[in-house]
């Protein structure tokens, strides 16, 4: 489980957008998921990236998820 979630501030957008994939991938903690869902209800920009998110996966499968995920690790502002 991925903790980078240490205050208790809300979220912002970019924090939603690096996190998203924990999200779907229910790898979150309970916290977490949360504050990430409270940011999700107040902010329509990061509801429609995240369902923009759940159709592409749906569409391309774990290969999508994948190359997300390693161009998450090698990015060097993450």
């Amino acid at each position: 489980m991925r903790v980078l979630l240490r205050r208790r501030d809300q979220l912002v957008c970019q924090q939603v957008v690096e996190l998203v994939t924990d999200y779907l991938d229910g790898a979150l903690s309970r916290r977490d998921t949360r504050r990430f869902e409270g940011h999700l209800r107040g902010c329509p920009n990061c509801t429609a990236y995240l369902e923009q998110m759940r159709v592409t996966i749906a569409e391309t499968g774990e290969e999508f998820t994948d190359l997300f995920r390693a161009w998450q690790r090698d990015d060097p502002d993450s």
